[in-house]
C-alpha cells in the first residue's frame, strides 16, 4: 500500500509526466509536487478533483488515500495506538445505524 504522495508519484510516472508538467497543470509551485510526493507537504483538498482528472483516476480513490494519510498524521500527533482505527470503525458503524434509525422516523 502506498502513501498518498507515493500514489501520486506512481500515477504521474505511469503517464510519463514530469513533476514540472504536473505542477503547471495544477497551477502549483514545482517544489510543492516534489514535497507532496515525498510526504513533506500536504496536497490541498480542494484540488483533488483536478488531480483526479489529470491522472485519470477515481476521485473517491484519491479522497480515501488523502483521508488515510490525514488519519495517520493525527494518530502520530496524538500518540494513539493502532487501536484508534478499530475504535473509529466501530464509531462509523454506530453512526450509520443511528442515522438509519432516524431516517425511519415518521412525522
Amino acid at each position: 500500500m502506498a502513501t498518498f504522495g507515493e500514489y501520486i508519484r506512481n500515477k504521474r510516472e505511469e503517464k510519463e509526466m514530469t513533476q514540472d508538467r504536473l505542477s503547471k497543470l495544477l497551477d502549483i509551485p514545482y517544489t510543492d509536487v516534489s514535497h507532496i510526493e515525498c510526504g513533506r507537504k500536504k496536497f490541498k483538498f480542494n484540488k483533488l478533483p483536478e488531480l483526479a482528472n489529470i491522472l485519470e483516476v477515481e476521485l473517491q480513490e484519491l479522497k480515501d488515500l488523502y483521508g488515510a494519510d490525514i488519519m495517520l498524521d493525527q494518530k502520530k500527533k496524538y500518540e494513539c495506538s493502532d487501536k484508534v482505527f478499530k475504535v473509529a470503525e466501530q464509531q462509523i458503524r454506530y453512526n450509520r445505524s443511528k442515522n438509519v434509525k432516524q431516517g425511519n422516523l415518521k412525522f
